[in-house]
């Protein structure tokens, strides 16, 4: 009877059981289905913009990074939600930092980032980086050719903008110092370096990203064409190398400038990094201690970058390029060029093993103020994308592509500067504009396409380039060791300065079409406005002896 009651108690239990699992499974289905459907109402509209607009605009007025980048994802998670907390909280932290800390990619950044850390620490510790400043100091005999040589290291080093902010902060640092440059006006030579120089050099991460976005084209010949017609990335450099030689700057890197002159290299209280530099130097230092592990490094990313595009299977050297995965050759090259450091630096007794290890998390440390940035900046796109910022620019381009087409170039340029700046990303902008030129102009005029995938990619570098969320700008900050917020105001009239000039040069472009005939124009006008701006705005920077 006993028996008979557990077996009526099991038959009642075991389809109640079944019937509870299925409508869990199908609720569970049913929100799962509800998510991927559900669409915010300011998807697609001018609203999709409005969290990194709070983000720039808080951080340029408070001058904190961190709590305004915070706002700004918090203003794109409530967009989302529609004013529903829990969705709110859910989307911030699970398709937000969870998610981009999810990334592969970006996650290979990171890890690159703290290797170049500890490669750095390592470098300064063995008395490298000093050695290397006295050496260089004995050449370089003023501010002028300092900065000048940080310049050239920065157009040397192509390979990539994040590889080139920390390589080239970490090697000029010692010198800019030394010959009272501002931090301030280090970061803007090395970020000036960078992606500018970067997007118009054949071999480099940033040509095997625009190379894979010219859909239905020959990419790598697109973007061969398109370097005379990259204005900004050009006219930037001729501008950095003018206010360099003529001694003069203007707006709030005057100032910074006139305080390092006085021995202030900082100017404000931000001072994130000032410690970074009181350690223990090793007395056997030279200048091969930092010339080989740079060497290796040079040398381990670009094999590192091959190796990730197929050089290594048989693809040839420019494909192996365009589809490299630059996070991953980056990350495997900086490693191994670690290694040759240590065992560099255990061969010539300079430190002990120990020593070594203790600056790899020194090196971690050092890199924490970049990786909270990015991995926020990284956080405020994926609330921008989710509420369909790229939809809304994109149908804003195909509006005006029919009746101002001698106008797109110069349009396009603006637009992919604001979607740059708002977003703090090159390779998305590139992503949502290119295929729409692609589309609006092929098989119609070629030429006028090739000016305009230029200034996609022209107008994309320049937002990036003065972007407070953007991260060649942090890692500008980090490789020169300067507070953030002072990077990006003092040179953010410098950009300006570029693109205005630029702006008029597609103009004049829409409707010649001829690259030797638009470029000298436009360093006419930038000289021309250089020159003005000498007369009534700069102010002259003079050396104290």
């Amino acid at each position: 009877m006993q028996g008979m009651r557990k077996n009526a108690k099991w038959k009642m239990v075991l389809p109640a059981a079944l019937i509870l699992t299925l409508m869990f499974a199908f609720a569970a289905f049913g929100a799962e289905e509800a998510a991927a459907e559900y669409v915010p109402e300011a998807y697609g509209t001018i609203w999709a913009l409005l969290p990194p607009i709070v983000a720039i605009g808080l951080a340029l007025i408070t001058k904190e990074v961190y709590s305004s980048l915070f706002v700004g994802i918090l203003v794109g998670s409530i967009l989302y939600s529609g004013m529903n907390f829990e969705v709110a909280v859910t989307h911030m932290f699970e398709n937000g930092v969870i998610g981009v800390l999810s990334d592969s990619y970006n996650v290979g950044i990171l890890v690159f980032l703290v290797i170049l850390g500890a490669m750095v620490g390592l470098m300064n510790r063995a008395g490298g980086s000093a050695a290397f400043g006295q050496f260089a100091s004995k050449r370089i005999k003023s501010r002028v050719g300092a900065q000048l040589s940080t310049i050239l290291l920065g157009v040397v080093i192509f390979i990539d903008d994040y590889f080139n902010c920390l390589t080239v902060g970490s090697v000029m640092r010692p010198v800019t110092d030394k010959f009272k440059v501002s931090r301030a006006k280090l970061a803007y030579l090395i970020d000036a370096t960078a992606a500018p120089v970067c997007i118009i050099a054949p071999i480099s991460s940033w040509a095997a990203a625009v190379t894979g976005f010219v859909e239905g084209e020959d990419g790598f010949s697109m973007f061969i064409r398109a370097i005379p017609y990259n204005y900004y990335a050009i006219l930037t450099i001729v501008m950095m190398i003018a206010m360099v030689l003529l001694k003069e700057e203007f707006g709030p890197m005057a100032k910074h400038e006139k305080n390092a002159v006085k021995g202030d290299l900082y100017t404000t209280e931000g001072r994130p990094y000032q410690d970074s530099n009181d350690m223990v130097v090793a007395a056997k230092g030279t200048v091969l201690d930092l010339l080989i592990p740079i060497g290796a490094l040079i040398v381990c990313c670009v094999i590192g970058m091959l190796y990730t595009g197929g050089f290594f299977s048989g693809t040839d050297f420019v494909t192996a390029f365009s589809q490299s995965d630059a996070s991953l050759g980056l990350t495997l090259g900086s490693f191994f060029a670690l290694v040759i450091t240590i065992v560099l630096y255990q061969i010539r007794h300079v430190m002990t093993f120990n020593d070594c290890m203790g600056c790899i998390p020194d090196g971690f440390k050092a890199m924490v103020p970049a990786i909270m940035i990015l991995t926020f900046a990284w956080t405020l796109k994926a609330m921008t994308d989710s509420l369909g910022a790229d939809v809304y620019v994109a149908n804003l381009v195909k509006v005006s592509a029919g009746s101002l087409l001698n106008f797109l170039p110069a349009i396009i340029f603006v637009v992919g500067c604001f979607l740059a700046f708002a977003t703090g990303t090159s390779w998305g902008t590139f992503g949502i504009l290119i295929p729409i030129v692609v589309a609006v102009f092929e098989n119609n005029n070629p030429e006028l396409m090739t000016i305009s995938i230029s200034a996609c990619m022209a107008g994309a570098v320049c937002g990036d380039h003065c972007s407070p969320i953007s991260d060649t700008t942090i890692m500008a900050s980090a490789g020169a060791q300067c507070e953030h917020v002072n990077h990006v105001m003092t040179q953010l009239p410098y950009v300006v300065l570029a693109a205005v000039v630029s702006f008029v040069t597609y103009v004049i472009a829409g409707f010649v079409q001829n690259p030797w005939i638009c470029l000298p124009i436009g360093f006419v006008l930038m000289l021309g406005t250089l020159v003005l701006v000498r007369m009534f705005v700069s102010e002259p920077i003079t050396e104290e002896k």
